[in-house]
């Protein structure tokens, strides 16, 4: 292995989308949607490589051109629809050290996180350093309390998942939060040893919410470009 550990992004983008056609490299805001997360990693500074793990040529034709590496294919066992995440980083770093070269940091950066920031992605790798654990990864608030979320039945009828909390104030509630969907750090080893993400061996980095959105379906992606368009030319207030 090379002697000098080096620091990787990983995107994965499968070329498979079931709701959103060929969703990594659909044109949002201009530009395939995976340039962005591409720009973004460049933007950071603190990456060795840039790789996308793809099964796809498409992707793999619009990764190379935005300046990302694509040396492999992704197989396709880990490229349907109930891959998880960290399989899909693990075998980036495996491939890695097959071709001898020794990885520190790994970051998961999603293709479809347009609102990611290079700012979050060094303050997160920043967090993974600091607190010695496996990973680091944004997270931002839910908007309403979740001990408040109600249940509907295929009657439509009502009824409450926590009802102890049905005349509890919104302010006396512990506040909640979720990942941000944009971005996770982890050790290499943490990767490879298939260590889950959400544990105490974590740490989050607390985004607001207005920078950030998930993008599962055509309205998501219509509001989600219309909040960039907005955060693109003002100054963001956060």
């Amino acid at each position: 292995m090379t002697t000098a550990p080096v620091r990787v992004a990983v995107i994965p983008a499968r070329g498979g989308s079931k709701r959103i056609p060929h969703k990594n490299i659909k044109p949002f805001c201009g530009r395939p949607m995976i340039a962005w997360s591409i720009q973004a990693a460049r933007e950071a500074d603190c990456f060795d490589r840039i790789l996308v793990s793809t099964d796809d040529d498409a992707v793999a034709a619009v990764a190379l051109a935005e300046g990302a590496e694509v040396p492999f294919r992704r197989p396709a066992e880990l490229a349907d629809d109930h891959t998880p995440t960290v399989p899909v980083i693990a075998h980036a770093v495996a491939w890695l050290r097959q071709q001898g070269v020794s990885v520190s940091e790994v970051c998961c950066l999603y293709a479809t996180a347009p609102f990611v920031r290079a700012g979050d992605i060094l303050a997160a790798l920043e967090a993974l350093r600091a607190g010695g654990g496996d990973y680091a990864f944004p997270v931002t608030t839910f908007a309403f309390p979740i001990q408040r979320a109600l249940r509907l039945d295929p009657r439509q009828r009502v009824s409450m998942f926590e009802p102890a909390h049905a005349n509890t104030r919104s302010q006396d509630l512990e506040e909640a939060f979720h990942d941000a969907g944009q971005f996770y750090w982890g050790r290499a080893r943490a990767w490879l040893d298939g260590r889950a993400i959400f544990t105490p061996e974590s740490v989050a980095v607390r985004l607001p919410r207005h920078r950030v959105q998930d993008i599962d379906t055509l309205e998501d992606w219509r509001r989600a470009e219309a909040l960039f368009q907005v955060l693109q030319s003002e100054p963001d207030p956060s």
